[in-house]
């Protein structure tokens, strides 16, 4: 998920994402460590889209 995309979001809409992409980066972490993911790269995408929706709720929590 781009930047952009997050930043279109409200930010009820947001904390929703964010709990959904967190379970969803615990599962693959999960899966990953029981049987190699035939995609590990996965996994990275996974968990910089949990830091940028993060990011930007920290950020419309400052303004």
């Amino acid at each position: 998920m781009k930047q952009s995309e997050i930043k279109q979001l409200s930010t009820a809409e947001l904390q929703e994402k964010l709990s959904e992409t967190k379970k969803s980066y615990a599962d693959l972490k999960m899966a990953h460590a029981i049987s190699p993911l035939e995609n590990p790269i996965q996994l990275r995408h996974a968990r910089r889209t949990v830091a940028r929706v993060a990011t930007e709720l920290t950020k419309r929590e400052d303004q």
